[in-house]
């Protein structure tokens, strides 16, 4: 008869009723055994030292510390425990930051039930799983930052740095002391890149270089 190995879970999320939730959910799991719960990060952290955890699920907004801030510092010093993300939030930027930060996985709260059960064991197994909604969200803004790059091709140098800069919410005289060049040549850039883009006003040059990435 062979021994079922049973998974440590970490449940990590400031509202008692998620938290409550999932560990009736894992319950329900032969191979899982949620082993505490958490209202933030820090408690997540101080959880870690004690607790023998194989994969913890985090929230992101949380008090005291995010989830964020908590999977920087569980990947920096347990780099081998796996951390997915449960979060109501699947913006891009937010994605691509905690996979940046060595996140296993990434799930969105409306997921079923079957889809997170799957994701904890694979990501135990070695593998990373991405809801495919987030994987969707990332392809999309590459595409679209590839787009808005190939519109900057025709610009100088200088004018990339004129419209990051505008970009930043800059005025011409702070726009001219940053790059050393007088508010009057700024001004010209600035038109310069309305002609080039086609673009008639300032707003429109604000979500072009968001666009590129050229800000955040």
């Amino acid at each position: 008869m062979s021994i079922v190995k049973v998974l440590r879970v970490l449940l990590v999320d400031d509202h008692r009723i998620i938290t409550d939730g999932l560990r009736i959910l894992l319950e329900g799991a032969p191979d899982m055994d949620c082993v505490g719960a958490c209202a933030d990060g820090t408690e997540a952290l101080e959880a870690i030292t004690h607790l023998a955890v194989d994969v913890v699920l985090m929230d992101i907004d949380m008090p005291v510390m995010d989830g964020i801030a908590a999977t920087e510092r569980i990947k920096r010093d347990r780099p081998a425990l796996k951390v997915i993300i449960l979060s109501m939030h699947d913006e891009p930027a937010v994605v691509k930051r905690l996979m940046e930060l060595g996140a296993d996985g990434y799930l969105v709260k409306n997921c079923g039930r079957e889809e997170l059960l799957f994701a904890i064991r694979a990501v135990h197994a070695g593998h990373r799983h991405f809801a495919g909604s987030v994987v969707e969200g990332l392809v999309n803004q590459q595409h679209t930052m590839d787009t808005a790059k190939d519109i900057l091709k025709d610009l100088s140098e200088r004018e990339v740095e004129v419209l990051a800069a505008l970009a930043e919410g800059l005025g011409n005289k702070e726009i001219g002391e940053r790059l050393f060049i007088s508010p009057r040549t700024v001004d010209t850039h600035r038109t310069n890149l309305m002609r080039k883009l086609d673009i008639h006003n300032l707003a429109g040059l604000v979500r072009v270089a968001i666009k590129a990435g050229l800000v955040r």
